[in-house]
């Protein structure tokens, strides 16, 4: 699948251009195996880069122009790295000149280039095309021409350009996991501090299932807006009665408990998951360290009943799909991943029962809602990399 991809996007380089591509980069998309609405509550959260790419084909020219394609999409555009650079109204290209322009900004000489790339991540999935877009390309700045980023310095360039030229206010996370993921590692990362640290995640008899609902509620960035405000105002409250209390992290069950009355709901049952989602995340690191992945897969479905409830971000197709996997013995965990209203459940499976799950549970979802499924084998591999022409891979 990887070498289609790369032989693909090379290809279409050829049929455009006329010539080989210098050189081949690969982004991948990636998935959060728990610590969901937490990035934004100094929190902690375990993602993990994913076998689906964004490949990119590049050259570098003498001049400054500059040439993009998206295979996939059938569109180009061009630019010169000597014109003041602002969005423009195609979204794509707007996760690019944002990287670009930031790199300008900071004083970084560039040459122009012409860039391919096409894509395995699926679109609207929730799997994060968009870091691994807006990585990819500040990964092969860096390496084209030198610039000395770190790998920090990249995620956070690509988070700042969805937030200037995009209009997303996301986290960190994506872009991190984008360029720091290990093949079978998850991260455990400090969304506050980008403080991180790998964990083994070999889930021997067992492997990981996206269940794509297909559907994306409009109340997306409306409720993801609703609930930072809830638990903002929650906070503020814990602090006047425990002074010692600087963020969520310091917070115990115990103390959201005794303010039930105060918090009043729903504030009080969202900071109730923000807490109990900060020491899932926690406990899920012991679950991996020790090989315990029915624990593991306990807390994912603990996790999703309180997205489900508590931080009510699901919705009812996804729920039905958490819900249909917990009458199968097979299944050990499942959750609505990402920031909610529709997107994928991610579920723990044991190996060699996946497609028996897809055939049924797609047969009872189309019944139930009269949607098409769609489902995403995966495994956890390597961060963004560069790739020379024989497809030998070096970091």
């Amino acid at each position: 699948m990887k070498k289609k991809l790369i032989n693909h996007t090379a290809g279409h380089f050829v049929k455009m251009f006329g010539n080989e591509p210098e050189t081949i980069f690969l982004s991948p998309g990636r998935i959060n195996i728990i610590g969901e609405h937490v990035d934004y509550n100094d929190g902690f959260v375990l993602p993990a880069a994913i076998n689906k790419y964004i490949c990119f084909a590049v050259s570098v020219n003498e001049n400054t122009e500059c040439a993009l394609i998206a295979k996939d999409l059938n569109e180009a555009y061009k630019f010169d790295l000597n014109d003041e650079i602002v969005p423009v109204e195609k979204t794509w290209v707007n996760y690019i000149l944002g990287v670009i322009s930031q790199l300008k900004a900071e004083g970084h000489p560039m040459k122009g280039f012409r860039i391919v790339f096409s894509s395995t991540i699926p679109m609207g999935a929730g799997l994060s095309s968009s870091a691994a877009l807006e990585c990819g390309i500040g990964y092969a700045m860096n390496k084209l021409f030198n610039l000395g980023l770190t790998k920090e310095r990249i995620a956070q360039i690509g988070q700042q350009s969805e937030h200037t030229f995009v209009g997303v206010k996301c986290g960190i996370m994506d872009q991190f996991a984008s360029v720091f993921g290990k093949k079978n590692k998850v991260v455990q990362l400090d969304c506050t501090t980008l403080a991180y640290e790998y964990h083994k995640a070999d889930f021997k008899k067992y492997a990981l299932l996206l269940l794509d609902s297909n559907v994306k509620h409009t109340h997306l960035t409306s409720g993801y807006n609703v609930r930072r405000q809830e638990v903002e105002r929650g906070l503020s409250i814990i602090k006047q009665h425990f002074p010692e209390v600087q963020t969520f992290r310091d917070c115990s069950e115990e103390m959201i408990v005794s303010l039930q009355a105060e918090l009043g709901n729903p504030v009080f049952r969202r900071c109730h998951f923000v807490v109990k989602e900060i020491r899932r995340v926690l406990d899920a690191v012991v679950a991996l360290e020790n090989d315990d992945f029915i624990a593991l897969g306990q807390l994912m479905y603990e996790t999703h009943l309180g997205l489900s409830e508590e931080y009510e971000v699901s919705c009812p197709e996804i729920d039905f799909l958490v819900g249909y996997t917990g009458h199968e013995k097979r299944v050990i965990g499942a959750r609505m991943m990402g920031g909610g209203f529709g997107g994928c459940s991610i579920n723990l499976v044991e190996k060699g029962f996946e497609d028996e799950l897809i055939e049924t549970i797609s047969r009872e979802y189309q019944n139930a809602f009269g949607i098409e499924l769609k489902a995403y084998k995966i495994k956890i591999a390597k961060g963004t990399t560069l790739y020379k022409k024989d497809h030998e891979s070096i970091q």
